[in-house]
């Protein structure tokens, strides 16, 4: 069994920074893809970045490529999604998921197994 336990979230204004967390808890993890997806208020659960298991520089959502990165710390069990000059449209809840894959299948949430409850970020302008 996976766990996945998100931090990080909270109210911030426009063009801050924050860096959000997920903390796996299971064995493997680290062999895992690990991603972060959003969901914004009346819209669709949306990709925003995957990191395979070597780490390296992940694949990241069109929509916010420039201004988010993704990295992992396998000793840890963490995955980090660092998120810079934040707009009002990234407000969202977001959640870390986990694919028991080692290569990346895309940025589609029926390939992730597993999934946090979800962190909160509120963007003020």
């Amino acid at each position: 069994q996976v766990q996945l336990v998100e931090s990080g979230g909270g109210l911030v204004q426009a063009g801050d920074s924050l860096t959000l967390s997920c903390t796996a808890s299971g064995r493997a993890v680290s062999m895992y893809v690990m991603a972060w997806f959003r969901q914004r208020p009346g819209k669709e659960r949306e990709f925003v970045a995957a990191i395979t298991s070597g780490g390296g520089p992940g694949i990241v959502g069109d929509s916010v490529k420039g201004r988010f990165t993704i990295s992992r710390d396998n000793a840890k069990n963490t995955v980090y999604l660092q998120v810079n000059t934040l707009k009002p449209e990234d407000a969202a809840v977001y959640y870390c998921a986990a694919d028991p894959n080692w290569y990346f299948r895309g940025g589609y949430s029926q390939y992730y197994d597993y999934w946090g409850q979800g962190t909160q970020v509120t963007v003020s302008s």
